[in-house]
Order: C-alpha cells, then sequence, then structure tokens
C-alpha cells in the first residue's frame, strides 16, 4: 500500500503488502527508488520495475528535496534519480545526500536515469557521485540490467554517454590537453579508493591511458594514439586496475570520472 509523505501527497513509500511480507521474501531483492517528477514517466517506471521478481520498488518521489527526505528514510539498494528535478536538481541531490549522511551515502548505488547527455551534466552527475548514467530511452529490459549491474557494484554507462565521454578525451587530446597539464582533484569516492590514491598515485602516462580508457578506447587504438605497443598499454592498464582496485576498464572509467582524475 502506499503511504503519503510529511511534505507533499504525491511523495509515497511503498510498503510491502501482508502477503509478502513472509521473513525471506524480500531478503534478496534489489530495493529501489524512483525519483522523477513527470508523472507518466514515473508511473510506467514503476509499474514496471514492480512486475520484475529480483526487484522491490519501495519508494517513489517528485522533487529533489522529497527525493532526499526518500533517500533517507529508505536507504535504498538502488536510488534511479533524473537530473531535471524541481526545488533542487538530481546533482545537487546526490551532493546533500553525501554530506548529509556521510559514508553511509556509500551503501546506496545511483543510477542517473535522463534525457540529458551533454559533457557538462554526465560529467556532473559522476563528479557528485553517481554510480551509472542510462538515458530515458533506453529498453526496460536495459534498465533492468544496469540496475542489477549497478546494485553489484558494477558501473552502467549507456552506449551513448560513452559517446560523450569519447569526444571530450578527443578534443583534450586535440588540443595538447595530456595527463601532465592535469589537476588531479580528488573528491567524490569513497576513503579506501581515495587512501589508494595517495598511497600510489597514478603515473603520468597512466592518466594518459585513463583517460582513452574514460573515453572508450581499446588497448589496440591507445597503443596507435600513444605509439607504444600493445603490450605496454596492457600493462599500464593492469596497474591502473590494480592501483584503483577495481575489476575492469567500465569500474575505472567510472572511478576516475566521479574522482576528477580525468575531466
Amino acid at each position: 500500500m502506499f503511504r503519503n509523505g510529511s511534505n507533499n501527497p504525491k511523495a509515497k513509500i511503498i510498503e510491502s503488502s501482508p502477503s509478502s511480507a513472509k521473513p525471506g521474501k524480500n531478503m534478496d531483492k534489489v530495493r529501489v527508488i524512483v525519483i522523477e517528477d513527470h508523472d507518466l514517466t514515473r508511473m510506467g517506471l514503476v509499474a514496471a520495475l514492480q512486475h520484475r521478481e529480483g526487484i522491490q520498488v519501495v519508494g517513489e518521489a517528485i522533487s529533489g528535496l522529497q527525493g532526499l527526505k526518500l533517500l533517507e528514510e529508505t536507504k535504498p539498494h538502488v536510488a534511479i534519480i533524473d537530473i531535471a528535478l524541481p526545488m533542487i536538481d538530481g546533482i545537487e541531490l546526490m551532493r546533500r545526500f553525501q554530506q548529509n549522511c556521510g559514508e553511509d551515502s556509500l551503501t546506496t548505488k545511483i543510477l542517473m536515469l535522463t534525457m540529458y547527455k551533454t559533457q557538462e551534466q554526465v560529467l556532473a552527475a559522476f563528479s557528485a557521485g553517481a554510480d551509472s548514467y542510462c538515458m530515458k530511452d533506453t529498453s526496460v529490459d536495459k534498465l533492468v540490467e544496469a540496475i542489477y549491474s549497478t546494485h553489484k557494484g558494477n558501473p552502467w554507462i549507456d552506449p551513448v554517454i560513452a559517446g560523450v565521454i569519447r569526444q571530450q578525451v578527443r578534443q583534450n587530446f586535440a588540443f595538447g590537453g595530456a595527463a601532465g597539464s592535469q589537476t588531479v582533484v580528488i573528491h567524490g569516492i569513497d576513503p579506501e579508493h581515495r587512501q589508494l590514491l595517495e598511497n600510489a598515485p597514478l603515473t603520468e602516462r597512466e592518466l594518459e591511458i585513463l583517460a582513452l580508457i574514460v573515453g572508450g578506447f581499446s588497448n589496440a587504438q591507445i597503443a596507435g594514439r600513444l605509439y607504444i605497443t600493445i603490450g605496454t598499454v596492457k600493462t599500464h592498464v593492469r596497474n591502473i586496475l590494480n592501483k584503483l582496485s577495481v575489476d575492469d576498464r567500465t569500474q575505472a572509467a567510472v572511478l576516475a570520472l566521479r574522482s576528477g582524475l580525468v575531466r
């Protein structure tokens, strides 16, 4: 059933029905909230996700401030957040959530679901703490895939967004923006990764290769662009993954965007 939020009757915490509240029935489900101001989009999304056996929608909100309160009250596994929200936008919502909850906010993964794909918005979202980024025109099956991936700690980046990031990286290199000229600012990441980066900072060459990884370049493309062998690239990539304590290139790319290592 639905319980009205304290600030607005449209803000809802979705409680389990008695028949689904049996011990263990919802323990393995991914608990999700949806923060979206367009009624049809939000209602359609909630309805679609509620029919997925492994997902439990536990709340919905129509504004940034309502979403912030909902996040703090429900502590979901994954929060699906739009960027363009009334009162405060989705990016400011993430910033306030991290400020208010500190390390506790890291237990909730953030999946941006939006129509915005400019470089500025994409980079701002990751810098503010987004774990995954998905476009609104994606299919429900792809969104569910993104939710599961995000919940498991594996960032999910829409192919359209990967193209946007690739374009920026190409522009940076076209204008001579090498890693040595970048200002490395470590923020927006958890203390464990911050400590790792402080103890084992990336070299200039590793930062250069990381920027190309973020842009979606393959090992062969990186080797051709930097005039080094593929074997050398593989060695650098392996060192980057080890230093960042991540399992794959996508995780490295998202961590780089969130930390400010690559802009």
